[in-house]
C-alpha cells in the first residue's frame, strides 16, 4: 500500500499529466475521434491502469476510496482517457471473485499487467441491462454455443476478450445467467463499430452478434446461474461510485474553465466575476460538487467496508453526481455565452461528455428504481 506522502506524489503527477500530455491527447482524440495505441502505452507505463488492484497481483494496492481520489484528476481530462482508467481499474475486480487459480493466472492478472483487453460486456439492443438478458448459450460438451446481440459495449471493437454475459438457453431471470471470457478474435462473431458519438469520442465502442459462437466452458466464471452476480456486485457497484466520481472530476473541470472566462472576461466595463448573477451560479456549482463528491467518498468506504447497503448507496452517489454534473455544466456553458458553444472553446467538448455520464452504468431511471427498492423494503 502507498504511503501517504507517496499517494500525494502520485496526484501531483496525475495532474500534470492531465493538464499536460492528457490535453494533447484530448485534442487527438477529437481530430481522429480514434485513442492512439500510444496512450494506452503510456498509461500502462505509467502505472495508471493498475492503481487499485492488490500489491500482489502486480497493482499498485491502493484502496478504493483513495483510488477515486486519482479518478477525480483523470476525469477532467478527456473522457477516453478516464475511460481507459476507469475500466482497467474496476474489471479485474469482477473476474477475480470468481476465477480459479488458473483463470487467475490467464485472465485476472494478464489484464492487470496491461498484457490483454478485456471488455465488460453486458448491454444488450432488445432487453434491460440485468436479469432480462437474452444473449444464450447451449451446451455440447466441453463447450458452450453463443447466440445473441450486444451493444455499447466500451472499448469492444479492439480487444483481447469480452467479459460476457448470457444466460442457458431456456431459463428466465437471474438463476440462468452465467459469465465468460469471449475470445475476440473468435469464430461465429461479427464485430461492428460504434464509434459516431455525440461525445466520449474515441472509446472504441462496438455492436457484437454471436451465432453460436464457441466459448470453452473453462472459460465461464464462477457456477452457471451466478453470473449477474459476476456482472453486479464484482463490477457495478464500485463501478457505478466510480461514475460518480468521474462526475465529480468532469465537473471541476467545467467549473475550473467558468471561473477562468468569467475573471478574464469583461462586458459593460465589469470582468462577469464582478456581476451577482454570475458569482451566484458559480458558488452553487462549487457547493453542488462538494456535496456530490462527499456522498461519492461515503458510498466508496460503506462498500470497502462490506455495507449491506453499498448498491443503494452507490446508486444513490451516481445519480447525485449525473444530476449535479448535468447543472454545473449547463451553467459553466452559459457563464462563458455564445462563444462556449463552438469547438474551439473548452467547455463544448465537458458539456458534451456529460451527457454520456446519465446513461453509463445504468439510467437514472435504473437508479431510482434501485433506491426505490430499498426504501419501500426498509418502510416495510
Amino acid at each position: 500500500m502507498i504511503d501517504e506522502s507517496g499517494f500525494q506524489a502520485l496526484l501531483a503527477e496525475v495532474e500534470a499529466f492531465v493538464r499536460g500530455p492528457g490535453e494533447e491527447y484530448a485534442a487527438e482524440i477529437e481530430r481522429t475521434r480514434a485513442v492512439p495505441d500510444k496512450l494506452w502505452t503510456d498509461l500502462r507505463e505509467r502505472g495508471y491502469l493498475r492503481l487499485a488492484a492488490p500489491v500482489e497481483y502486480g497493482g499498485r494496492g491502493i484502496p478504493f476510496s483513495r483510488y477515486l481520489e486519482v479518478l477525480e484528476l483523470i476525469s477532467m481530462s478527456h473522457a477516453s482517457v478516464r475511460m481507459i482508467v476507469h475500466v482497467c481499474n474496476g474489471v479485474w475486480r469482477a473476474m477475480d471473485q470468481f476465477a480459479t487459480d488458473a483463470q487467475r493466472e490467464q485472465f485476472v492478472l494478464r489484464q492487470i499487467s496491461g498484457d490483454i483487453r478485456v471488455a465488460f460486456t453486458l448491454t444488450e439492443p432488445t432487453a434491460g441491462t440485468g436479469a432480462d438478458l437474452r444473449s444464450s448459450v447451449e451446451s455440447d460438451g466441453d463447450t458452450y454455443y453463443l447466440s445473441g446481440e450486444k451493444h455499447l459495449i466500451t472499448f469492444g471493437v479492439h480487444c483481447d476478450y469480452w467479459l460476457l454475459f448470457a444466460r442457458l438457453a431456456g431459463t428466465t431471470g437471474k438463476d440462468g445467467t452465467v459469465a465468460l471470457l469471449v475470445d475476440r478474435n473468435g469464430p461465429g462473431v461479427t464485430v461492428e463499430s460504434m464509434s459516431d458519438t455525440m461525445g466520449v469520442r474515441g472509446t472504441d465502442h462496438a455492436r457484437l452478434i454471436f451465432d453460436r459462437a464457441p466459448v470453452p466452458i473453462a472459460n465461464r466464471l464462477g457456477e452457471e446461474g451466478r453470473g449477474l452476480e459476476v456482472a453486479l456486485g464484482g463490477f457495478l457497484t464500485p463501478s457505478r461510485i466510480a461514475v460518480a466520481m468521474s462526475c465529480v472530476g468532469l465537473a471541476r473541470r467545467a467549473q475550473e474553465l467558468a471561473v477562468a472566462h468569467a475573471g478574464t472576461r469583461t462586458t459593460f466595463g465589469k470582468p462577469l466575476a464582478a456581476r451577482q448573477a454570475i458569482s451566484f451560479a458559480l458558488a452553487e456549482n462549487a457547493a453542488d460538487i462538494e456535496a456530490a463528491r462527499q456522498l461519492t467518498l461515503y458510498a466508496a468506504r460503506q462498500w470497502e467496508s462490506g455495507d449491506q447497503r453499498a448498491d443503494t448507496l452507490s446508486s444513490m452517489a451516481k445519480l447525485t453526481a449525473v444530476d449535479m454534473l448535468t447543472r454545473v455544466t449547463d451553467k459553466a456553458l452559459q457563464v462563458h455565452g455564445g462563444i462556449g458553444y463552438w469547438e474551439s472553446s473548452p467547455i463544448e467538448r465537458v458539456y458534451r461528455d456529460a451527457r454520456a455520464q446519465r446513461f453509463e452504468e445504468g439510467t437514472n431511471e435504473i437508479q431510482k428504481t434501485v433506491i426505490a427498492r430499498e426504501v419501500l423494503r426498509s418502510a416495510r
